[in-house]
């Protein structure tokens, strides 16, 4: 299945169902996609939230039309009524997500604090929907969740001395660092799963195998540091370790941005 990404859809209709806008010259009773729907029984945030849990519990290459139709107990064609396709489905699962964030007022707090508060406000949204880090949003899906999101995480950055450039430049690289971390976890979740072991055990089976061919005389830093480091964190990529660091040191950076004093 080719990547995902935000935006993909019709930019009308998916604009008028992520603010539940009904199209022009629309009938009573009409759905946000623009086709008559059913009075009664489902609605968009019934499909939203059915399709939501199963992308949470299977991952987004499991969502597809026909298969959500079959979770409702309804025929695909009807969900059609509802919205115009999966790509617009899944910018409406992106803002749902975003909607969710708890948006923490942090502007009394000084200026570290109130990024690492953004970042593990977000970190959370992909602990619970680790689809939404493998969807790519170069082209955000601009609905009232992605807009109040963003106006929260801007103010985190206001009053600091740095221009408005800036304070995008900083947010759009504390949240590249923040959803990069987040699709290694998602991938070492899935590493585990597929082999039915964690790192820990993968190692201590493989291990004997590259000791038998690895030379630690010919890459003694490799050998050094990655034992080490293996043993620090009993695998080679620890997600939680990973975040914690290099959160610190993306802030350590923005430290060079900010005026004597703040």
């Amino acid at each position: 299945m080719a990547k995902d990404r935000s935006s993909a859809g019709d930019p009308a209709r998916t604009l008028s169902l992520l603010w539940r806008e009904p199209p022009a010259g629309s009938r009573s009773g009409a759905t946000a996609s623009g086709h008559r729907g059913p009075r009664r029984g489902l609605d968009v945030d019934a499909v939203l939230r059915a399709a939501t849990a199963l992308a949470d519990h299977e991952g987004l290459e499991a969502l597809t039309m026909r298969r959500l139709a079959k979770e409702l107990g309804t025929a695909p064609m009807t969900l059609y009524t509802y919205v115009p396709g999966r790509a617009e489905l899944v910018d409406l699962m992106l803002d749902a997500a975003y909607a969710d964030l708890p948006l923490t007022d942090t502007r009394s707090r000084p200026w570290r604090e109130r990024l690492r508060v953004v970042a593990d406000e977000n970190r959370a949204m992909y602990l619970a929907h680790p689809w939404a880090a493998a969807v790519s949003t170069l082209r955000p899906p601009l609905g009232p969740g992605l807009m109040a999101k963003y106006e929260h995480e801007l103010g985190a950055l206001t009053g600091l001395g740095l221009g408005d450039v800036e304070i995008d430049d900083s947010l759009t690289h504390l949240l590249g660092f923040v959803r990069a971390n987040a699709r290694d976890g998602v991938d070492a979740r899935s590493a585990a799963l597929e082999s039915a072991m964690d790192d820990e055990e993968w190692w201590a089976v493989n291990a004997p195998l590259l000791g038998r061919v690895l030379d630690p005389e010919a890459f003694p830093l490799a050998s050094r540091i990655g034992t080490a480091a293996g043993q620090a964190h009993s695998s080679a990529h620890h997600p939680e370790h990973a975040y914690r660091f290099g959160l610190e040191r993306v802030l350590d950076g923005f430290a060079v941005l900010m005026p004597p004093g703040r």
